[in-house]
């Protein structure tokens, strides 16, 4: 149980890490402070869940940089893919898109972003995880333990919280399909960003989100939208 607890605890360590990277490159790329990430606390898992990846299979190639970078590049586009593509069955939105971006794949991953996964495999394996490894090695495993355990119940709670305003989210779009638009998915966006804080944190950590196969009768689009929220 204190191995599962140790490396849970390394999950969340680097999706911090990852957060905290997102976080400051969207908000200087929009000017102002935006919280990024799907779910609410400070933290990415897809960062968790590559390093957590690659440190549990590439340790052994350790002494071969080339290895782990084109290992780590592979495993992290795949990664990046399928998660593009769950998340986009499971919500009906497409959280990021790389299409404008050369050498994409269906606008999921993009040759840019895996060459930096590549390379953020490599400072992973070689140096980050060298410095923590070494100082979780002065801390008492009890303290290890009860730490991740407390973290674990506030990152389950996160989840369920999260899962519950995007199924919200999620009614709205089932709901109101009839006709693609970029002008529709502008206006479901408007009305999903004044439901509630945490919406509105959501589309502001992804305001390129994409809303596919919306279609909506010749009503009143605001009232038939907010009437689905209630």
């Amino acid at each position: 149980m204190y191995h599962f607890m140790y490396y849970f605890l390394i999950f969340i360590i680097y999706s911090i890490l990852g957060w905290l990277m997102e976080t400051c490159l969207c908000s200087f790329k929009q000017k102002k402070i935006v919280n990024r990430g799907f779910l609410i606390g400070p933290y990415c898992p897809i960062y968790g869940w590559g390093a957590l990846i690659i440190i549990l299979t590439l340790t052994k190639y350790k002494n071969d940089p080339f290895i782990i970078f084109g290992m780590a590049l592979l495993i992290c586009s795949i990664l990046e893919y399928f998660t593009s593509w769950l998340m986009e069955k499971f919500f009906n939105a497409r959280w990021w898109d790389y299409s404008t971006q050369k050498f994409n794949l269906e606008g999921r991953i993009c040759l840019k972003n895996s060459i930096l996964f590549g390379l953020g495999g490599v400072l992973v394996l070689l140096v980050f995880q060298p410095i923590i490894e070494n100082l979780l090695s002065y801390v008492p495993r009890p303290f290890i333990f009860f730490t991740s355990s407390f973290i674990l119940i506030i990152y389950i709670i996160d989840n369920i919280c999260s899962f519950v305003i995007i199924k919200k989210m999620r009614l709205v779009v089932n709901k109101v399909r009839s006709d693609i638009s970029d002008e529709i998915s502008r206006r479901v966006k408007e009305i999903i960003f004044n439901q509630s804080i945490f919406s509105r944190r959501l589309l502001l950590a992804y305001p390129d989100i994409k809303i596919p196969n919306i279609k909506i009768k010749k009503l009143r689009l605001k009232d038939r939208i907010k009437k689905y929220l209630k």
